[in-house]
């Protein structure tokens, strides 16, 4: 039986310290994917990830529970992302460099595919990804949780700090620009 988030909690803060490393298991790859995509830096979100992971383990008896954890851990990695970003201004890697590091390819869900609708594919993704890192920090990290964490409007106002209408309006911009800098990367379809 699956034990809840906060059923983990409370028997890590009891002394039992191995049921973090289920909470670790549950959310370790989610958290990572979702530095990747708003640092744009395989090496930044495995940086952030881990520090994220030591600050949580030590700051575990300040969650309150009220919300959900993974908002409380991310906007820990968040604020370790951006502090490690402040201290060194580093060159964010391209969508190949990532896929070299990391090992993941854009997945191809037809295997009957030609090559060049693959390359196509992984052209587009390739394109999105810079235009996203193209995205001030502020649009692009409520855009990435919102699309591809699917996040709640509040959650993410907890998670970055500011008013639901701020976040609104952020994500409104944010897809503005990155729709302007798509259409002059790939042209329109």
């Amino acid at each position: 039986m699956n034990k809840s988030d906060e059923e983990l909690i409370n028997e890590c803060l009891a002394g039992q310290t191995e049921a973090f490393s289920q909470i670790v298991g549950r959310y370790q790859n989610r958290l990572y994917n979702t530095l990747v995509s708003v640092l744009g830096s395989a090496d930044d979100a495995r940086d952030a990830s881990q520090e994220a992971w030591v600050l949580a383990f030590q700051k575990l008896d300040s969650f309150r529970g009220h919300s959900a954890f993974y908002s409380w851990l991310f906007r820990i990695a968040l604020n370790s992302a951006v502090s490690h970003q402040r201290k060194s201004a580093r060159v964010r890697l391209s969508t190949d460099q990532v896929a070299e590091q990391t090992g993941a390819e854009p997945p191809d869900s037809r295997p009957d595919t030609s090559p060049s609708h693959s390359l196509e594919v992984q052209e587009k993704q390739e394109a999105v990804q810079r235009a996203l890192n193209e995205l001030a920090e502020e649009y692009r990290v409520v855009l990435v949780l919102k699309e591809f964490e699917g996040l709640k409007y509040e959650e993410i106002a907890e998670i970055v700090d500011c008013p639901i209408g701020t976040v609104r309006s952020r994500i409104h911009r944010a897809r503005m620009e990155l729709r302007e800098k798509l259409e002059g990367i790939l042209g329109r379809d």
